[in-house]
């Protein structure tokens, strides 16, 4: 009698344990998929164009948190080549946000050429790009990824960015952040809005 309740007492505490680790792996799948799902970028701005304009998705600064937040906005079509449109785009997102957002460029950002070299972008910007960014190393990532973020995104293609001012390459816009080598996009930034 004394065998059997114990084996009784141990089935019931696997059974128990084999519970409790399937209802821990449902609810941790549960919790790996949401989490994907508000962190993993959309590949396509959300809004569909109006006729005539092209949706773009642009990147500016959350006013309270500083991350970057996406901002659609619909522009007139480019139809030239692929760098003109990059630059078209770059000086949209120069503009500054229409809503509720931050600047992350400063407004008189002059971008001097694009030139599209394989999956790689190179951005040529005036100087007064430099002169008119805020101190500090949130202000130069803000802009750096606010750029590669939003080249990279509207131009699939383009997998990098590579920056420089005034013809040469640049190393840092503000000594915090390494330009040396291109800069791939990175949407662990992005702050998502609901």
């Amino acid at each position: 009698m004394k065998g059997t309740r114990k084996s009784r007492r141990i089935s019931g505490r696997n059974l128990l344990m084999a519970a409790f680790l399937i209802a821990a792996l449902i609810l941790g799948s549960l919790m790996l998929q949401k989490y994907l799902a508000r962190h993993s970028p959309s590949p396509l701005p959300a809004r569909q164009p109006v006729e005539g304009t092209a949706s773009v998705a642009l990147f500016f600064a959350s006013p309270v948190s500083g991350a970057l937040v996406r901002e659609t906005r619909n522009i007139r079509p480019c139809d030239g080549e692929q760098s003109v449109c990059v630059r078209e785009v770059l000086e949209e997102l120069a503009n500054g946000p229409i809503g509720d957002l931050a600047p992350t460029l400063p407004s008189n950002s002059i971008f001097r050429s694009v030139t599209i070299n394989g999956e790689t972008a190179v951005i040529n910007m005036g100087k007064e790009f430099i002169e008119g960014l805020p101190q500090g190393s949130s202000a130069e990532i803000a802009a750096a990824y606010s750029i590669v973020n939003t080249v990279s995104l509207n131009f699939p293609g383009i997998k990098r960015v590579k920056f420089q001012v005034e013809g040469l390459d640049a190393t840092t816009f503000r000594g915090h952040l390494d330009l040396r080598k291109p800069l791939e996009p990175d949407f662990k930034l992005e702050e998502m809005r609901g």
